[in-house]
């Protein structure tokens, strides 16, 4: 049985969120860490690196939770449904998905942002590693140029950190990030979780921080898995982890509240995680 651990962004909230929800995965007796596959996807591609960097779950959990030990943020902030709409905006003019994705790139490549290497020094500080695991690790960006995709694996030859800031460029926010030449954006221009990279695998674990207004990839991602064979278990953010998080999820102020939600959802879905996972816990 081979098993995927697909990781969806969600700005530093959600990061917070799904280190939370892993932990209380984790301290409920069930351990998803030990996947055959990792997927990520912006902030999902931040957390995909920490947790197969060998650090404990307990010590990122603290990382989100005491002031003391937060990873410096530029704060930021990000209306979701402006987002939405500049999305649909280039999915309306667009001929195909990846012309829509070159237009996304191209309003990327003309924004104002802060510098690359201010961007870049932020996500150095939030990976506990700059080197690849040995853990099978995808992560996602889309060439703001083409809109073609690049999934980064430590085979490509580019470093841990260049891929993560290019999966994590949101359009319009933070620069898009320089690799072999290119400028790379957000991986979820592509789809907020990319799920349909999980294909081939039985068990299929997506954790899913944000829905973007009129995002219905997650629908079409998940019957594809399933169609192909795979068991699919989806844990969206609840009510709870939503109002912790507020409106905002760049604004890194919410960590502590978003890690702690996170916490207590994934003592509540524990049961359910360990049977799709096929463990005695919980």
């Amino acid at each position: 049985m081979t098993r995927a651990l697909v990781l969806g962004g969600g700005g530093v909230a959600g990061i917070a969120w799904e280190i939370g929800l892993l932990y209380g995965l984790s301290e409920s007796g069930v351990d998803v860490l030990d996947a055959d596959r990792f997927v990520g996807t912006s902030a999902g591609s931040t957390v995909a690196a920490q947790i197969t960097s060998g650090t404990p779950l307990a010590e990122l959990f603290q990382r989100q939770v005491d002031p003391a030990l937060q990873a410096p943020e530029i704060p930021a902030n990000i209306d979701t449904e402006a987002a939405a709409a500049m999305f649909a905006a280039a999915t309306d003019a667009a001929t195909d998905a990846r012309d829509a994705r070159r237009r996304i790139g191209e309003i990327a490549l003309a924004a104002e942002t802060v510098p690359e290497a201010e961007r870049l020094k932020v996500i150095e500080a939030r990976l506990p590693s700059h080197e690849w695991p040995a853990a099978p690790l995808q992560i996602v960006a889309v060439d703001a140029a083409t809109g073609d995709e690049r999934v980064f694996t430590a085979e490509s030859g580019v470093s841990l950190v260049d891929a993560v800031a290019a999966s994590s460029a949101v359009p319009g926010t933070w620069p898009p990030v320089t690799i072999d030449g290119g400028r790379y954006v957000d991986g979820g221009v592509r789809s907020m979780r990319n799920a349909d990279l999980a294909a081939g695998c039985d068990r299929v674990l997506v954790l899913q921080v944000i829905r973007i207004p009129g995002d219905h990839d997650l629908d079409a991602e998940i019957a594809a898995l399933r169609e192909d064979g795979s068991r699919v278990l989806v844990v969206e953010a609840d009510e709870a982890t939503s109002e912790a998080m507020g409106p905002n999820p760049l604004d890194p102020s919410v960590r502590d509240a978003a890690a702690r939600a996170g916490y207590e959802q994934g003592l509540r879905v524990a049961a359910e995680v360990a049977e799709l996972w096929g463990q005695p816990g919980a």
